[in-house]
């Protein structure tokens, strides 16, 4: 039995919009699902339907088999983080975190431990005779965390709560979500567009996009198995190498060619030959003595590796590579040929 269902979950605003269009959703005690796509796509909406916050036009909502579906946000037991602080001025950072306990009646002295316990956990001890107009924006966010965090509800929902932040915060505060929630068991439903927070934190990835959920799956079966293209496209930065090319029968078996080439990539894959796009991730290109020539259009320099942007006659390859190489630069690549997907054009599923 999951801990919370959506069944056939919709909404649709006044004017007509559809912002989310009948998603079926089974998430189990202690699980942490993040919902991930892009603006507009409806995963904001579908944790507010979650929330109370949003009164869903259609579906059903369930909470441990009770129907919470057009529940007040006050009968569902859900620790709510904002992207926007959402703190009240007129309190001291004490007073906030302290304000969800007080509401539900835990004692004084209870309720001072907790907040002493979160305020260490987030290195904000010192900020707690502060109000929030004194604080930087990434102290307000910390103050943010420990008020949903101060106590240990049925569920975390967290919309995009580190979006404001710098990369070092971002980090250390992605950590800490992390660990809390695996410290207390709490089911997190936890919305974003950062493809990396997203395959960092959760035990489950909801790719959304138009209203709709695109694929359900493990951070690994969403990077390396994507269901169609836009999570071929969406997920990894960058994205898969697509190339539209055509599956042929040769001698040796089948391969993978564009028009107006003879270069020929084997493919492994119970397949007939047709229109075909072909995908593969930029870290199983790399560079070799013999291969697909190629002439060096970009080259992005990141630190630890770097993405070379390779001009070849089957069309731009990117690889993700330690070399360096300069632009206008001859090389020849190697495609892994086990790490290959296929894609249907004319329906952009996956084949293989």
């Amino acid at each position: 039995m999951p801990f919370l269902e959506l069944q056939n979950l919709q909404k649709t605003y006044p004017d007509g919009t559809r912002a989310v269009r009948g998603i079926d959703l089974r998430v189990d005690k202690g699980e942490f699902i993040v919902l991930l796509g892009p603006s507009g796509c409806g995963k904001t909406t579908t944790l507010r339907m979650i929330a109370g916050l949003e009164d869903p036009t259609g579906g059903r909502i369930t909470f441990d088999n009770q129907n919470v579906t057009h529940l007040p946000p006050s009968q569902r037991d859900v620790g709510f983080v904002f992207q926007f602080y959402a703190l009240y001025p007129h309190m001291t950072v004490r007073k906030n975190i302290a304000f969800p306990l007080e509401n539900i009646g835990t004692s004084p002295a209870d309720t001072e431990a907790a907040i002493d316990r979160v305020a260490h956990a987030l290195s904000i001890e010192t900020l707690l005779n502060q109000y929030p107009r004194q604080l930087s924006g990434g102290d307000q966010q910390r103050v943010s965390l420990a008020r949903a965090m101060v106590r240990t509800p049925d569920i975390y929902l967290m919309d995009e709560p580190l979006g404001t932040l710098d990369a070092e915060h971002r980090l250390e505060l992605r950590a800490f979500i992390r660990r809390q929630q695996l410290s207390h068991s709490i089911t997190a439903i936890y919305v974003t567009h950062d493809q990396e927070e997203a395959l960092s934190l959760a035990d489950r990835i909801v790719v959304m996009d138009g209203g709709k959920i695109r694929q359900i799956g493990s951070p690994s079966e969403i990077y390396n198995h994507p269901a169609d293209l836009f999570v071929a496209n969406f997920v990894g930065s960058p994205g898969m190498n697509l190339l539209t090319g055509q599956i042929v029968q040769r001698e040796n078996g089948l391969s993978f060619t564009r028009p107006d080439t003879d270069i020929h990539i084997p493919i492994h894959a119970n397949i007939a030959p047709a229109q075909i796009i072909f995908g593969m991730r930029p870290e199983f290109i790399r560079p070799t003595n013999r291969g697909i020539p190629g002439k060096v259009i970009l080259s992005e320099y990141l630190g630890s590796h770097g993405y070379v942007h390779v001009d070849t006659p089957i069309g731009e390859l990117i690889m993700r590579s330690t070399d360096r190489f300069a632009i206008g630069e001859t090389i020849h690549l190697h495609l892994n040929e086990t790490h290959i997907r296929l894609f249907d054009p004319d329906t952009e599923t996956a084949l293989a």
